[in-house]
């Protein structure tokens, strides 16, 4: 195409990829007027007008507003300006979207009434901070005058949902359950009894006392936590990772009952693991469950899970597998896939 050269509104539709009448409603809008009129009446455009027709399907097709690239092509904004404004308009439509969807699908999974519709509508519009009241809420509730170590509901409150700021359709949902979940007394009263029936009285009792929760989530959680990463991994319990894992873990583990790694407290630590999964297989999977989420056979865990983004904690506890890393560990034997 010429500089020069003028095309009339039928080329300068087909080179702009808008329709004749589209190029006629930008003219007469003043936004992309028309370079010339012929003596009949016709409207002439020369390059530079379909330049700026390209630009204004593209940015229409984006759903740009005509106002702001009105302002753009007038030298009111800068391209990059208009963007960013128009970009922050469809992220919060976006958000908007994303939480109606959410009360839809729910509604849907449900069979919802109209006060159900309310309710979600009202869960996802939520603030952060009623969000937190209605956590905070639950949790005072649920620990009123419990008869469990001082602290321990505290520790457990903690352990709470988060929302992103700009959440998924699944985080959504996942929130929506879960607010609904906690606002429910039957449940509230189900994690109560199992905070009083296993946390007032030994062995839990002790499991919930402030030093041993500490060591729990704090001077023995890198040391376990590097055990359960070598079990998670695959690998076997005698292996050179893994022994070196549970001889961490049992220094951790002799540092906070003021003893000694010997291989005899490290043989007493396998012992204990090992009378653990003794219990587990004879109480079954729900004999250690995290009291959290107790209730909803753990969905209380998986739900805080999806909302945070973080992987689901499914509260296993390879007992026979770090009772015999304990023991490898102890022994100081090579392992057998090594010999």
């Amino acid at each position: 195409m010429s500089d020069e050269e003028l095309y009339s509104i039928g080329d300068a539709a087909m080179r702009s990829g808008l329709s004749v009448s589209a190029v006629r409603f930008y003219s007469d809008a003043g936004v992309v007027p028309a370079t010339d009129v012929t003596e009949a009446g016709h409207r002439l455009y020369d390059v530079h007008a379909i330049a700026r027709l390209e630009l204004v399907r593209t940015l229409r097709d984006l759903d740009t507003g005509l106002d702001g690239i009105r302002r753009l092509l007038d030298g009111g904004t800068n391209l990059h300006d208009l963007l960013t404004t128009h970009l922050g308009v469809l992220e919060r439509q976006a958000h908007v979207l994303r939480g109606r969807q959410a009360v839809l699908r729910a509604l849907l999974k449900q069979s919802g009434t109209p006060a159900q519709a309310v309710l979600m509508h009202k869960l996802v519009t939520m603030s952060d901070e009623e969000r937190e009241r209605l956590i905070d809420d639950f949790w005072s509730e649920v620990g009123a005058d419990l008869d469990v170590p001082a602290g321990f509901v505290d520790r457990l409150r903690t352990m709470r949902p988060r929302l992103p700021e700009d959440p998924s359709a699944a985080q959504l949902g996942a929130w929506i359950e879960l607010a609904d979940l906690v606002r429910d007394p039957d449940f509230r009263d189900a994690v109560r009894a199992y905070l009083r029936d296993t946390y007032s009285t030994h062995p839990g009792r002790v499991i919930a006392s402030g030093p041993v929760q500490d060591f729990i989530y704090t001077t023995g959680a890198s040391a376990g936590e590097e055990l359960f990463a070598a079990y998670n991994d695959g690998e076997p319990a005698d292996s050179p990772r893994s022994r070196a894992a549970a001889a961490r873990f049992a220094e951790a583990t002799a540092a906070f009952a003021g003893e000694e790694p010997t291989p005899l407290f490290l043989d007493r630590l396998a012992t204990g693991f090992a009378y653990g999964d003794e219990l587990a297989r004879e109480e079954g999977p729900d004999a250690f469950a995290d009291p959290r989420y107790d209730g909803t056979h753990g969905r209380y865990l998986s739900l805080v899970a999806v909302i945070n983004g973080t992987p689901p904690d499914d509260g296993e506890v390879p007992f026979a597998w770090i009772a015999a890393a304990l023991r490898a560990s102890a022994s100081g034997t090579e392992p057998a896939s090594d010999r």
